[in-house]
C-alpha cells in the first residue's frame, strides 16, 4: 500500500480532537449525555478558529464561515442549558483565577484548539460554537453582545479578558505574523544593550565630502535584490507565521571563493527594509530600501546586515532613494553600526560611526518625485565580520515581548500591572495593553484616582519612542518610593506598540493598511485600523470613569534635535496656558535633553487626525506629541553629542518625575512656571510685534491675542500630510457614513424623564385653567387682572431653572464619591449632602403651591412649587407630621401628574 493513503486511512480512524475535547468537556460537567456524532462538524470549526476575523480584526484569513448546524437546530434546549450552565462555571473559575494556559501556537493553545480538561483546569468554549448557540436559542440571554458604530447588534459574545494566556515559561512567546508575500529568514537577530563610555559627538562637515554620482544597475552589478515586494495598488490580504510559504530564496550573490571580498547583503528580518544592493566598485554599493508596504513612498528608515567584510578596506555606502529634503544628517548626525564579533568578544553594542557624511538631492529624476541621497564611509573592525547598519536603535515587536515576558513572570510587578490584549492587529498580531496601578484599598479610593495615557510607535521606523517607554516602564515597575507613590494615585494605561505589522516588516510610517495611522484616529474603519480605533475607545471608555489628567504619544524626529512636545493651546481663559506647564516643567528636570524653545502647541487642520488633537478634543487637556531626536542634544553638558539608548530611557524616568511636580499640593512650582510661561509669552508678542513694525503697549490687552497667531507651523516635510483612503476602503467609509446618516434621520424624539413630563404637564394644565378663569372673570364684569403670560408662572421657570443649576454640583459630587459601578456613597456623607440640600430648600421663599393630586386622589398633602406669587387669596395648612412648610393652592385647581 501506498505510504500517503496509509497515513490518510490512520487518520480517518483516529478520534477528532475536536469533537473528543468537547464531548469530554461537557460529559465532564454532567451536561452533555449525547453520542459524539451529534456534534458539529469539527473541521469547519477549528478552520473558523485559527482564522475567524474577530480575533484578527479583519477578513484577511478569508471569508466568515456559516457556523448554524442542522444539529444544534434540533437541540436547541439542551445546549442552551447547557452553554448558558458550562458558561458560568466557568467565568466563577475565571474569577478565582484559573484561566487557559499558554502552550505553543500550533500545539492546542488558547490560540487555536483548546485541550482536554484537566481536574483543576477550566478552559472557555471556542467562540464559533458560542455563536451558533447562541444564533440558535430562543432561551440565551447575553448582556455581552457587541454593538457597532451604529447601535446595530452583530450577533456575537464578547471577547473575555482572560481568554488569551499571554506568556508562561511553559511555552514561547507568539511568533510574528507577517503578510504572505514577505519571505523572511529563519535566523534570530538579537543586539545587546551598551551605552558608549564616551560621549559620541557629531561629524563635522570639512566641505570636501566626495557626492558620488549615481550610476545605478546599468553600470553595476546587482548584488542583493527582493523581487515580490507588494507597492502601490496592491493591498494587504492575508498573513501567517514566517511569511511566505516554501523555500527561502538566496536574495544575495553567491561567493566564487575565499578571495571574493563582495559583502553578502540581508535584511529580510524583524524591522530589516533593505530592497536592492548594487556593487559600483570593489569597495562601493549602491543601496535603495524598499518602500512602505502597498505604498510607493516613505523611505527614510533602514536596517540591514552585511557579511564577509574586510578589515583595512574603506568601504561607501551609499542610499540612493530617500525622499524627505531635509535631515539630521546635513547637521551632523552619524548612522549607527553593530559589530557581531565585538558584541561577542568585547562586549560592545550599538555606535555611532561614519566619516565623509553627505546629504544631497538625487541627480537622477523619474519624473514624479525628487530623491536625496546619503552617503558615507566605514572601515569595519574585523575581517569575516557580520555587521549591521540603522538609522537608530531598534526596538522589535520580539523585543517587547522578551521585556513584557520579563515583567509577567515577575511574582511582584505582575501584581501591579496587569497585561492583556487591546486588540488584534491586521496581520493578527497582538496589541498589547498595560494597567499599572497599585491595589486600593476601598471603592472611593480606588475611583478617585486619576488616569495617564501613554503610546509609543504608532509610526513604526520611530524606535525611539520605544527607548523612552522602555525607560518609563523600568521606573514605574520598580521599587522607588515615587514609583510607588505614582502607582497610588495614578491609574497608567500603556500601549507600547500601537503598530506591530509595521515594526515587524520595517516600515516608516504606514500600517499594513498604508497608511499613516496618526491621521486617522477618527476613523470609523475598525477592521481596516483596529489598532486606533480600540486605543481611542479605550480611552472613551476611560474617560467615562475617571479623569484623564495626561495623554502622551511618543514619538521620533528626523529634522529637529533634543527632545520636545507638541501640545494643543486651550481657548478656556480659566486654564489659559496650563498646557505648556507640563512642557516647561520637564525642560527643567531634564535641562541637557529637553527643549521648551521648540514645542509647539498650534493645532493645524492637517493634525486633525492625529492622537494628540484627537484625545484634546475628548476633553483631556494636557494631550502631547513627544517628539524625540534621531540625532542629538544643542543643550548643557550635552551639546553636540548624539543621544544614546540610557538617555532616551531616562527621559521615561524624567517624564515620571515631571508628574510628581505637576500633582504636587503645594502649587508653588506651578504657579512659578504660569507665571514664567505669561512673561515668555510677552516677549514673543513684542518680538512678532517689532518684526512687522508695530510698536504697542500691550497691559491690560496681551492676554486676549490668538495664541495660534504667534506660533509656527509645526509641518515641514511630507509626512505631515496624509494620504486618501484607498478606494476598496473609501467605499467602505463612504457606505458606513450613508448608512449613518439614514439611521439619523430615522431617529425618534428622545423620551423625557417622568420629572420633565410631569412639569410639562403641569405647565400645560396651569395654562388652560389660568384662561378659563380669565374668561369667567370677564364674563362676570371684571377687570382682566392676568396678563397672557403669568409672572409666578415666569418665576416658577426661573426657579426651576436656578433649582437644576443648584444641583448639578450634588450630582457632580455624588459621582466624584461613588464613580464606580456598584460603588454606594458614605453613609455619613449621603446624610450630609441631603441635610444641607433640605436645608437650602426651606430657606428660599415659598409663594403659591399648586395641589399635584392625582384626580380622584384623596390624599390631602400637597407638594410645593417655589417661587410662584399671587394675589389671590390663599388657604394655610398647617404643618404635618412629615415637616412640609405651609402649603397654598388654588381652590379648584388641580395638577395631575404621570404615575
Amino acid at each position: 500500500m501506498f505510504p500517503a493513503l496509509e497515513r490518510e486511512l490512520k487518520q480517518e480512524a483516529l478520534p477528532d480532537p475536536y469533537e473528543d475535547f468537547m464531548y469530554h468537556h461537557l460529559q465532564y460537567y454532567g451536561y452533555f449525555k449525547a453520542q459524539r456524532g451529534s456534534l458539529p462538524d469539527c473541521a469547519t470549526h477549528q478552520h473558523v478558529w485559527k482564522r475567524n476575523p474577530r480575533y484578527v480584526l479583519n477578513d484577511s484569513f478569508g471569508e466568515r464561515d456559516d457556523l448554524i448546524s442542522h444539529t444544534l437546530q434540533k437541540e436547541k434546549l439542551p445546549w442552551s442549558t447547557c452553554l448558558s450552565s458550562a458558561v458560568h462555571k466557568q467565568r466563577e473559575a475565571v474569577s478565582r483565577g484559573i484561566s487557559c494556559p499558554s502552550r505553543p501556537e500550533n500545539s492546542g493553545s488558547c490560540m487555536g484548539m483548546p485541550s482536554p480538561p484537566e481536574k483543576e483546569d477550566v478552559h472557555l468554549f471556542p467562540f464559533p460554537l458560542a455563536d451558533s448557540l447562541m444564533l440558535n436559542s430562543p432561551l440565551l440571554r447575553s448582556k455581552q453582545l457587541l454593538y457597532d458604530e451604529l447601535d446595530e447588534v452583530n450577533p456575537r459574545l464578547r471577547e473575555p479578558q482572560e481568554l488569551f494566556a499571554f506568556f508562561s515559561t511553559r511555552g514561547p512567546l507568539q511568533a510574528p505574523r507577517w503578510p504572505i508575500e514577505c519571505e523572511v529568514i529563519k535566523e534570530n537577530i538579537h543586539h545587546i544593550e551598551w551605552v558608549p563610555p564616551q560621549p559620541e559627538y557629531f561629524y563635522q562637515p570639512t566641505g570636501d565630502e566626495k557626492v558620488p554620482e549615481i550610476v545605478g544597475e546599468e553600470k553595476g552589478t546587482v548584488v542583493y535584490q527582493l523581487d515580490s515586494v507588494p507597492t502601490e495598488g496592491s493591498y494587504f490580504t492575508s498573513s501567517r507565521v514566517g511569511g511566505k510559504r516554501g523555500s527561502i530564496k538566496e536574495c544575495a550573490v553567491t561567493l566564487q571563493g575565499p578571495e571574493d571580498n563582495t559583502l553578502l547583503f540581508e535584511s529580510r528580518f524583524e524591522s530589516g527594509n533593505l530592497q536592492k544592493a548594487v556593487r559600483v566598485d570593489t569597495y562601493e554599493y549602491e543601496l535603495t530600501l524598499r518602500t512602505d508596504l502597498y505604498t510607493n513612498k516613505h523611505t527614510q528608515w533602514f536596517y540591514f546586515r552585511v557579511q564577509n567584510t574586510r578589515k583595512d578596506a574603506t568601504y561607501r555606502f551609499t542610499i540612493v532613494n530617500l525622499l524627505k529634503p531635509k535631515s539630521l544628517y546635513t547637521v551632523g548626525m552619524k548612522p549607527l553600526m553593530y559589530s557581531q564579533l565585538d558584541a561577542n568578544i568585547h562586549n560592545i553594542g550599538w555606535r555611532r560611526e561614519g566619516n565623509e557624511i553627505k546629504y544631497y538631492k538625487n541627480n537622477t529624476d523619474d519624473g514624479q518625485q525628487p530623491f536625496y541621497c546619503l552617503t558615507w564611509t566605514i572601515q569595519f573592525p574585523h575581517d569575516q565580520d557580520t555587521c549591521f547598519f540603522a538609522h537608530f536603535y531598534p526596538y522589535t515587536y520580539t523585543n517587547l515581548q522578551c521585556y513584557l515576558l520579563s515583567v509577567a513572570n515577575n511574582p511582584k510587578q505582575s501584581q501591579f500591572c496587569k497585561l492583556r490584549t487591546l486588540c488584534r492587529s491586521l496581520a493578527g498580531n497582538t496589541v498589547y495593553l498595560l494597567t499599572i496601578t497599585n491595589p486600593s484599598q476601598t471603592p472611593q479610593e480606588a475611583a478617585a484616582k486619576k488616569a495617564v495615557v501613554l503610546s509609543a510607535r504608532v509610526h513604526p521606523g520611530e524606535s525611539n519612542g520605544s527607548w523612552i517607554m522602555k525607560g518609563f516602564l523600568d521606573f514605574i515597575l520598580s521599587n522607588s518610593p515615587d514609583a510607588q507613590l505614582l502607582r497610588d494615585i495614578f491609574v497608567f494605561k500603556v500601549v507600547p506598540m500601537l503598530n506591530p505589522d509595521g515594526v515587524i516588516v520595517g516600515n516608516y510610517r504606514c500600517s499594513l493598511a498604508g497608511r499613516d495611522l496618526n491621521r486617522h484616529y477618527k476613523t470609523i474603519l475598525k477592521e481596516t485600523f483596529p489598532c486606533i480605533w480600540y486605543t481611542r475607545h479605550m480611552i472613551k471608555r476611560l474617560l467615562e470613569a475617571r479623569e484623564v489628567l495626561l495623554y502622551c504619544d511618543f514619538h521620533g524626529h528626523s529634522r529637529k534635535n533634543n527632545i520636545f512636545l507638541y501640545g494643543c493651546n486651550n481657548n478656556d481663559r480659566k486654564y489659559w496656558l496650563h498646557e505648556r506647564v507640563f512642557p516647561l516643567m520637564l525642560s527643567k528636570n531634564a535641562p541637557d535633553k529637553f527643549s521648551f524653545h521648540s514645542c509647539n502647541f498650534k493645532v493645524q487642520k492637517c493634525k486633525e487626525g492625529t492622537g494628540r488633537v484627537v484625545m484634546w478634543r475628548m476633553g483631556i487637556l494636557n494631550s502631547y506629541t513627544m517628539e524625540s531626536t534621531f540625532g542629538g542634544s544643542t543643550l548643557g553638558s550635552k551639546r553636540d553629542t548624539h543621544f544614546t539608548i540610557e538617555d532616551l530611557k531616562s527621559l521615561g524616568y524624567h517624564v515620571c518625575d515631571t508628574l510628581l511636580d505637576f500633582c504636587d499640593p503645594d502649587q508653588t512650582k506651578f504657579t512659578q512656571c504660569l507665571a514664567e510661561l505669561k512673561a515668555l509669552l510677552q516677549q514673543e508678542i513684542h518680538k512678532k510685534l517689532n518684526e512687522f513694525g508695530h510698536n504697542m503697549d500691550l497691559e491690560g490687552s496681551w492676554s486676549d491675542i490668538s495664541l495660534s497667531d504667534i506660533e509656527s507651523s509645526t509641518s515641514g516635510s511630507d509626512s505631515s500630510l496624509s494620504d486618501e483612503l484607498p478606494v476598496h476602503l473609501r467605499n467602505i467609509a463612504d457606505e458606513f457614513n450613508q448608512k449613518k446618516k439614514a439611521l439619523k434621520k430615522k431617529k425618534k424624539k428622545a423620551l423625557q424623564t417622568r420629572k420633565q413630563r410631569n412639569e410639562q404637564y403641569q405647565k400645560n394644565n396651569l395654562m388652560q385653567e389660568l384662561k378659563l378663569t380669565e374668561e369667567t372673570l370677564e364674563r362676570a364684569g371684571y377687570a382682566s387682572t392676568l396678563q397672557k403670560q403669568p409672572t409666578f408662572l415666569k418665576n416658577s421657570e426661573n426657579s426651576h431653572s436656578s433649582t437644576m443649576k443648584n444641583e448639578k454640583p450634588r450630582l457632580k459630587e455624588t459621582q466624584l464619591i461613588g464613580r464606580d459601578k456598584g460603588t454606594s456613597l458614605d453613609p455619613s456623607m449621603t446624610t450630609l449632602i441631603l441635610t444641607k440640600n433640605k436645608e437650602k430648600m426651606q430657606s428660599k421663599k415659598l409663594g403659591v403651591t399648586v395641589s399635584c393630586t392625582p384626580k380622584g386622589s384623596t390624599n390631602s398633602s400637597q407638594e410645593p412649587v417655589p417661587g410662584m406669587k399671587s394675589n389671590w387669596p390663599r388657604t394655610r395648612y398647617p404643618v404635618t407630621k412629615r415637616g412640609r412648610a405651609d402649603m397654598v393652592v388654588y381652590p379648584s385647581l388641580h395638577i395631575y401628574t404621570y404615575p
